[in-house]
């Protein structure tokens, strides 16, 4: 089983910066991808950013050229790095990963970007 706990949320405002931490522990072998959602309230839940073990990354379009991914495989930590948020990017943010066979997902950390 594997754990994700994310750290770092909290009242940013719009402009300024804030890093997201999320460190995975229990019994890991390959973490494939891990990566980030969110949550905005009465919205599904949407992809944000996520990365494979080899680096490679994906981000939504909405946060492309503000936030960056990055993961520490020997850590099997990942980051989001958020850069100039807007009020727009208020939400529950939660941490994921995937394995062979397997997905987790953290329990979720509050961001609020006020204007």
């Amino acid at each position: 089983q594997v754990q994700l706990v994310e750290s770092g949320g909290g009242l940013v405002q719009a402009g300024g910066s804030l890093r997201l931490s999320c460190a995975a522990s229990g019994t890991i072998f390959m973490l494939n991808v891990m990566g980030w959602y969110r949550q905005a309230p009465g919205k599904q839940r949407e992809l944000v950013a996520r990365i494979t073990s080899l680096g490679s990354t994906n981000y939504a379009d909405s946060v492309k050229g503000r936030f960056t991914i990055s993961r520490d495989n020997a850590k099997n930590t990942v980051f989001l790095q958020m850069n100039s948020p807007e009020p727009e990017d208020t939400g529950v943010y939660y941490c994921n990963a995937k394995s062979t066979g397997a997905e987790y997902w953290g329990q979720g950390t509050q961001v609020t970007v006020s204007s």
